[in-house]
């Protein structure tokens, strides 16, 4: 397993950012688009050594525009801004890229979504992506194993879960047993903690999680075999985001010491 560190988690110039996650440690980074679009930004990257390992191509979608409308001009241009953020993952040899479901959760427009999501599983697997959907609290799909089901029955060969240890707090799921059910279903990690009830996004062990949390975690991943990223989603409006990456990385590190980062 990888330790990435998503880029978002620090409010500050792009390649400053870069510098200051080198700095700490960190090889592996998590990217919204369209940052480090450029070919010198590009490069930024790879001169210090860093490797790009997923994007979050929902970002690529302006407000009110969501994948699965109802309205054929908005799904359509939905549709071109999502692969826009295929072509940048691409451009930035990132192994992943993902998606978080709309807000409407009715049956249509869950079908729907499900119909775009083909397209772009294959569309990713064009780019030599893997393509995942997050579960979040508060939108259609809210819990892990309902959006592991809903992967299974599109059931197109490059779409997986991204699983969220923080969102499973809120929703009170166990992680052992989503991941074990996953099993090769699984694409991505992001690690976060919170107060059991709010996204919070914050240092790990500083809400509800506990150690054992982690523990049983890493021992499900390693039961599958998971071999992907691992990657610290942090909230940049913390007291001090720069320290809250830091204790995190290295609770990460003394829970698996097998980690690469």
């Amino acid at each position: 397993m990888m330790l990435s560190c998503c880029t978002w988690a620090l409010s500050a110039a792009a390649d400053e950012i870069l510098t200051t996650l080198h700095a700490q440690g960190l090889r592996w980074i998590d990217v919204r688009p369209f940052a480090y679009a450029g070919e010198q930004s590009r490069d930024s990257v790879r001169d210090l050594g860093m490797s790009v390992s997923c994007v979050a191509a929902s970002v690529a979608l302006p407000d009110a525009v969501t994948l699965g409308s109802g309205d054929a001009a908005t799904s359509a241009s939905a549709m071109t801004h999502a692969i826009k953020g295929l072509d940048h993952a691409a451009h930035l040899k990132a192994s992943t890229a993902y998606f978080i479901p709309n807000v409407d959760a009715g049956a249509a427009a869950i079908a729907r979504f499900a119909l775009a999501l083909e397209t772009l599983a294959e569309e990713a697997a064009e780019r030599n992506l893997r393509l995942c959907i997050e579960h979040a609290p508060g939108r259609a799909l809210p819990t892990a194993a309902g959006t592991l089901q809903y992967v299974r029955d599109i059931g197109h060969p490059n779409l997986y879960l991204l699983l969220d240890i923080g969102h499973l707090l809120i929703t009170g799921e166990d992680p052992t047993g989503v991941i074990e059910s996953a099993g090769d279903r699984l694409g991505y990690v992001h690690l976060d903690d919170n107060d059991g009830e709010g996204d919070l996004h914050l240092s790990l062990l500083d809400g509800v999680m506990e150690q054992s949390f982690l523990d049983t975690t890493f021992a499900a991943l390693e039961g599958i075999g998971y071999n992907g990223a691992v990657s610290l989603e942090l909230n940049a409006a913390l007291p001090d985001p720069l320290d809250a990456i830091r204790r995190s990385r290295q609770v990460i590190l003394e829970t698996y010491q097998d980690i690469n980062d």
